[in-house]
């Protein structure tokens, strides 16, 4: 994307860190702006926050936005002041985004908006597409909302992708971050019966599927972004189990599980069998469509 002028918020999380790598010369978002330009080695950062409105000018000679940013979900307890941040972060955020869109006197072409899988509640063995009704629940009805934010920018001639992103998998952080320690330590396994579906995807994959979608003009609208086998669980913790070279066979309880984590349980043990059919349709080369594949990229045995 070097002949195109981008816009990334988000651009210091673990997705966006990994984006700003493959774009030439982004336009930053941050909290903190300094930090930023050290740590991406970026040159153009703003300040922000998903509670303020863009700095004005920021989108001036955008061509393409990224919309990532949104307060982490996990980690503690789900409290209701935690709840209340995580929406606003993304529902109001984004609501930021598509006002700074509308006032832009040259309106940027697409509309890249983060999202999750999380849309599609928890669906037992049901194979879920783009096509699938969306579910209900905490984070079914926050994504609904965010994506309801973005797609408000449709009507301003913006084309927009929501990117429904499963678990992704990385070295410096999301779910195997917390996943790691319990398998160092030999007591990982699976989380409940093991017999929800996990739909992961590789951090690369991620971002080729973001540059996919900014470029690729017939995808519009949601976007699985997850790879193309997801796994149940107990299939998930053997493997990891395998690629770390640790057993996989201390089994977590739900109801131990519901009494450490309340409401965060129900996320952790959700199952969501989701496949990526935009994606295969328009031809994404998966660099990681295999669980094996991934894992051995990410982890040098101990």
């Amino acid at each position: 994307m070097t002949d195109r002028k981008t816009f990334v918020t988000g651009a210091t999380g673990l997705i966006g860190s990994h984006l700003v790598q493959r774009l030439h010369d982004p336009r930053v978002l941050a909290r903190d702006p300094a930090e930023a330009r050290r740590n991406l080695g970026v040159n153009d950062a703003l300040a922000w926050s998903s509670d303020q409105v863009v700095p004005r000018g920021a989108l001036d000679g955008v061509d393409v936005v990224f919309h990532l940013a949104g307060d982490p979900i996990a980690g503690g307890r789900l409290t209701a002041a935690k709840k209340q941040r995580v929406r606003d972060s993304r529902v109001l955020g984004t609501r930021h985004i598509v006002a700074a869109i509308r006032d832009a006197h040259v309106k940027p072409r697409v509309l890249v908006c983060a999202s999750a899988i999380g849309v599609y509640g928890s669906r037992g063995d049901e194979e879920l597409t783009e096509e699938s009704a969306r579910g209900s629940g905490f984070l079914a009805d926050i994504c609904r909302d965010w994506e309801n934010e973005a797609l408000a920018a449709s009507a301003l001639g913006v084309r927009v992708v929501c990117t429904r992103t499963g678990i992704v998998l990385a070295k410096e952080g999301g779910a195997l971050a917390s996943m790691r320690p319990a398998f160092q330590l030999g007591l990982g396994g699976p989380l409940g019966s093991g017999q929800q579906w996990m739909s992961w995807i590789h951090v690369d994959d991620v971002v080729g599927l973001l540059l996919h979608a900014a470029d690729r003009a017939d995808v519009e609208g949601p976007l699985n972004v997850c790879a193309p086998q997801p796994a149940r669980n107990v299939d998930f913790s053997r493997a990891l189990g395998r690629a770390m070279r640790r057993p996989a066979w201390v089994r977590s309880p739900a109801a131990a599980l519901r009494l450490a984590l309340g409401d965060m349980a129900d996320i952790v043990m959700a199952s969501q069998r989701v496949v990526p059919a935009k994606a295969l349709a328009a031809g994404y080369a998966f660099r990681f469509g295999l669980l094996e594949e991934a894992l051995a990229n990410l982890f040098v045995p101990c």
